[in-house]
């Protein structure tokens, strides 16, 4: 069988092409836009909320809106930006409602004093990258969820969204209705609020968080 024959042509398409699909009133489109994001849309929620009732509530809101947004988006505007503006937007209401206080380029992130943003990365990714120790990367992984779930909305998000989905300052700017400028140095702020945080919670600990 040839194999070029049976590849499914709607994985080939834009997310342009299957809004305007979805605009003419083809259901398949939607439902195709819906498994392209579900899986990154719902780990930033994870992350962004920590409640799992509120993530599958901000969830099910944001594709709801995507929608019934169906002839009023701008099908040459980037769909995921627009994805994840509406589910931070979200997410920030839905943690008000619950009265819960909560409260790209990395390098350039480089003169926040004592601070390495090499060392925030590594703490951020050590629990992916050290699968020989599992007690010490779910250990490292408990303790960085921590401490995100207790960092203040604003940086919480933002830098959620910068190392976790990587998105550009550009994309941050629009998705948090900020300044780029603004961008930057709250991300700077968040990296020194996490790495203050981290060294405090692990005193007497080895650079992974494990005793």
């Amino acid at each position: 069988m040839d194999t070029e024959n049976t590849k499914n042509p709607v994985s080939s398409m834009t997310d342009a092409d299957l809004l305007r699909q979805y605009r003419q009133g083809q259901e398949w489109a939607f439902r195709e836009l819906v498994n392209r994001y579900k899986d990154s849309l719902y780990a930033f929620l994870r992350r962004f909320v920590s409640q799992q009732d509120l993530v599958e509530d901000v969830f099910q809101e944001t594709f709801l809106q995507l929608y019934t947004s169906q002839d009023s988006f701008d099908v040459d505007r980037p769909l995921r930006p627009w994805l994840f503006t509406i589910a931070a937007n979200k997410a920030k209401d839905a943690l008000r409602k619950m009265q819960r206080q909560s409260s790209m380029s990395m390098g350039t992130l480089a003169d926040a004093g004592d601070v390495s943003i090499d060392e925030v990365v590594n703490i951020l990714t050590s629990y992916e990258t050290t699968p020989d120790d599992e007690v010490s990367r779910d250990e490292t992984a408990r303790r960085v969820r921590e401490i995100i779930a207790d960092m203040p909305e604003n940086l919480r998000g933002i830098l959620i969204l910068a190392y976790f989905e990587q998105f550009s300052y550009k994309h941050m700017s629009e998705i948090l209705s900020i300044p780029i400028g603004t961008v930057k140095s709250r991300l700077h702020t968040a990296v020194v609020h996490f790495m203050k945080k981290w060294k405090a919670a692990n005193r007497g600990t080895d650079n992974y968080g494990v005793s």
